[in-house]
């Protein structure tokens, strides 16, 4: 599994168990709303720790409590390093 579909798979387990709303964790974590809301769509590959850490603080757990999940057993983050097709001109 890419590791933003694991981040936004425990996102919304998360709210589940805590009965949250996105906004309702925006506010919480004192992060935006769209922060939260590009995580859940996948619209960020790669959210930054510091934005995870503000998640947690949001769901009131700890950084290791977000990643004791089985979303991240097998998890791989993107290859950076992908071979893009040179554009022809």
């Amino acid at each position: 599994m890419i590791l933003s579909d694991a981040i936004n798979l425990r996102i919304n387990e998360l709210l589940e168990q805590h009965n949250l709303t996105a906004y309702k964790l925006s506010y919480r974590a004192g992060i935006s709303n769209s922060i939260i809301s590009d995580c859940k769509r996948g619209k960020v590959k790669e959210p930054t720790i510091s934005s995870i850490i503000h998640i947690c603080e949001g769901f009131n757990i700890e950084l290791k409590d977000f990643f004791d999940s089985k979303y991240f057993k097998d998890v791989e983050a993107i290859d950076r390093f992908e071979k893009k097709e040179p554009k022809v001109v």
